[in-house]
C-alpha cells in the first residue's frame, strides 16, 4: 500500500519485511547504513529522515492494519550515540555515553519516552537505560524469561540472555 513513499530501495525493504512477517518469519533485520555522518551531519539527515520517517511509519501502519502489531516488535536502534557537538567536518562522531531507540508493537505499552539527556544531549540526566535493560524487554516480548532461559557458550557453560540481573523495562512490560 505505502511503496511509493520516499526511496525506492528502503521502502522495498520496509514492503519485504512486512511480508516476510506475514509469510512466518521470526525475525527480519533491515539495514539502513547511512546513518555514520561523521561529516555533513544537517545536509545528510535532511535526506535520510524522511526515509525512514516514511518508511517507519508505513510499515508501523501496515502492521497494524493486518493485526499483527501485537505479535511483531520493530526496534530501530544502533549500538552506540553520537557526539553532542559537530566536529570540524560539519559531523557527529561516536559517542557511548547516550543513545536512542524507537521501540514499537510487540504489546509494548507505547506513547512515551523513556529517560533525558542533559541540555547538551551528552550525558542521561534522568533514567538511564542499559543496553541489557533493552535486551531484556525484547526477550520478554519474545515469552523468554531472562531469569529462566540460558543459553551454552562455546565451553558447554550456561549463560543467562542478560548479564547482571537486569530485567524487562517495567515502563513497557509493567
Amino acid at each position: 500500500k505505502n511503496r511509493d513513499d520516499g526511496g525506492p530501495k528502503l521502502m522495498e525493504q520496509f514492503l519485504t519485511a512486512r511480508r516476510l512477517v506475514e509469510a512466518g518469519a521470526r525475525c527480519v533485520t533491515l539495514a539502513f547504513s547511512r546513518w555514520d555522518h561523521h561529516g555533513d551531519n544537517f545536509g545528510a539527515l535532511r535526506q535520510d529522515l524522511p526515509l525512514l520517517d516514511q518508511g517507519l511509519s508505513a510499515l508501523i501502519q501496515d502492521l497494524h492494519d493486518r493485526g499483527l502489531n501485537r505479535d511483531v516488535s520493530v526496534v530501530v536502534w544502533g549500538e552506540f550515540g553520537r557526539t553532542p557537538t559537530i566536529n570540524k567536518d560539519g559531523g557527529r562522531d561516536h559517542w557511548p555515553r547516550v543513545s536512542c531507540a524507537l521501540l514499537a508493537g510487540g504489546g509494548l505499552k507505547h506513547g512515551q519516552v523513556i529517560g533525558a539527556t542533559d541540555r547538551l544531549g551528552g550525558e542521561a540526566s534522568e533514567r538511564p537505560v542499559q543496553f541489557g535493560e533493552v535486551h531484556a524487554t525484547l526477550y520478554h516480548a519474545l515469552g523468554l524469561d531472562v531469569n529462566k532461559v540460558t543459553v551454552n557458550d562455546l565451553t558447554g557453560r550456561p549463560q543467562f540472555l542478560v548479564d547482571g540481573g537486569l530485567q524487562p523495562m517495567r515502563e513497557l512490560v509493567g
